[in-house]
């Protein structure tokens, strides 16, 4: 993918197999846990034992996507 903001190449966590797993159990995680947004974030980011993924747009937009649904 091309950065729209810096028009550099690079490959988002969303194309990676154990994001889309996290991402895939996010909802039940929320609705098991009844998790904030900030809650949820560490689990996504603990599954997949990365720091953070806040800066990557497609990835971050998978996430809240999904958390904002089972938090509804």
């Amino acid at each position: 993918m091309i950065d729209n903001e810096t028009g550099k190449f690079f490959v988002s966590l969303a194309e990676d197999k154990d994001f889309q797993s996290a991402i895939e159990g996010l909802y039940d995680f929320v609705i098991d846990t009844n998790a904030d947004a900030d809650m949820a974030y560490d689990w996504v980011c603990d599954q997949c034992d990365i720091q953070t993924f806040v800066a990557d747009t497609y990835a971050w937009d998978m996430f809240y996507n999904v958390w904002e649904q089972a938090s509804a």
